[in-house]
């Protein structure tokens, strides 16, 4: 055990005394959050910036542009009708609601008013504030019907309607989606940095057996297990680390909710932490040296993260596609973390954890029956 402390003890000394190294372990894997947070964290809230023309200049013309300045999302200004092209022109207001004169009489009668809603971004603007305004406009439209014509009741009746102490009170809900989306994004980016920084890690046993540091290694009372598995724990902590900085780092910083607890997270992606060591194990088996070594990670790290849905949606994919994913691991941890973020506990994604332990037991099994098969590394076992 005291050689195998000392190994990586050794193996962490020469990473975190080297620069590049920290760069490539610690902060590439925050990439993912700034990947992330650009492509999702300006999706909050918008309002629509609306003008108001009033030419109408009665009662109800002017609770009527009240109705409209008390709707969620929209700011509303009061202008004249000359200044209304400028302002759409110049992108100062998304759009310019005019309430035209005989706006509150044609309401009285039982027609339907005048409104124009001027606007150069279309229905995506006008929308949302046309379903209030009719809405709104239907309620007073009633009122005149059961008024048949007689003003002084649709005044009554208006005067009611205004003063009702009827209120309908509403609660905005946090939308969690884009939250998520960007947990899922990261994760996804910290995937590949993960498998990538197994199998460079894993590479230097080859890299040490290209430059004999290996054989003076051997000389000393160690032997080739030991020395992988002292691989392995150094492979453990590098992940552990990117893990930890990575999540802490997107909560506190950034301020994203995972929507996971933090631990629960910490504690998934060591699933996929064994399997990262053991498929770079298994690349370091086949490989031959270094640079085949090199090649084989870029032929099967970087697509499987793209059809396990570690940069999109996996649902955007084709269907066969989507079938090809599902034998991925990291499919099945991206998955763990989407049903964690739905509400469902831990226990519930047994199948998942074991799932993933899985592909790491036959990773590992995989790269001991070669190591010990291959004549060229037959000694690290």
């Amino acid at each position: 055990m005291k050689e195998i402390m000392w190994l990586v003890a050794n193996s962490l000394r020469s990473i975190f005394l080297n620069k590049r190294r920290i760069f490539a372990y610690v902060l590439v894997p925050l990439l993912g959050i700034f990947i992330s947070f650009m492509a999702y964290g300006n999706t909050g809230p918008t309002f629509i910036n609306t003008g108001i023309v009033d030419l109408d200049q009665t009662t109800i013309s002017q609770n009527t542009s009240r109705f409209i300045s008390g709707l969620n999302n929209v700011k509303t200004s009061k202008l004249a009708e000359s200044e209304v092209k400028n302002k759409i022109a110049s992108g100062a207001l998304d759009c310019a609601i005019i309430l035209e004169p005989g706006f509150s009489q044609a309401i009285m009668d039982g027609e339907k008013p005048e409104v124009q809603i001027v606007s150069v971004k279309g229905a995506q603007v006008t929308t949302y504030i046309k379903a209030y305004l009719n809405n709104y406009i239907g309620n007073l439209s009633s009122l005149s019907t059961a008024a048949n014509g007689d003003n002084t009741v649709f005044n009554t009746l208006y005067q009611n309607y205004q003063n009702s102490e009827f209120k309908v009170s509403t609660h905005s809900l946090k939308d969690t989606s884009n939250n998520n989306d960007m947990t899922i994004q990261t994760i996804g980016f910290l995937l590949m940095i993960m498998l990538n920084s197994a199998g460079g890690l894993s590479e230097l046993i080859l890299k040490e057996k290209e430059n004999r540091t290996y054989f003076r290694i051997m000389s000393a009372p160690i032997d080739g297990k030991k020395y992988v598995l002292s691989n392995v724990i150094v492979n453990m902590i590098i992940m552990t680390i990117q893990v930890v900085v990575t999540l802490t780092v997107m909560t506190k910083v950034f301020g994203i909710s995972a929507g996971v607890p933090f631990w629960e997270m910490i504690g998934v992606m060591m699933f996929f932490s064994l399997v990262s060591v053991g498929l770079s194990l298994v690349i370091t088996a086949f490989a031959t040296n270094s640079n085949s070594a090199g090649a084989l990670q870029n032929l099967i790290m970087t697509p499987t993260c793209l059809l396990a849905g570690c940069f999109w949606p996996v649902e955007i994919m084709p269907k066969a596609a989507q079938k090809i994913a599902d034998f991925l691991p990291q499919r099945w941890l991206l998955d763990t973390i989407s049903e964690l973020q739905k509400g469902h506990t831990l226990s519930s994604l047994s199948l998942n954890l074991v799932t993933l332990l899985a592909f790491a037991l036959v990773f590992f099994m995989i790269a001991i029956y070669k190591f010990s098969r291959s004549n060229n590394v037959r000694s690290f076992i």
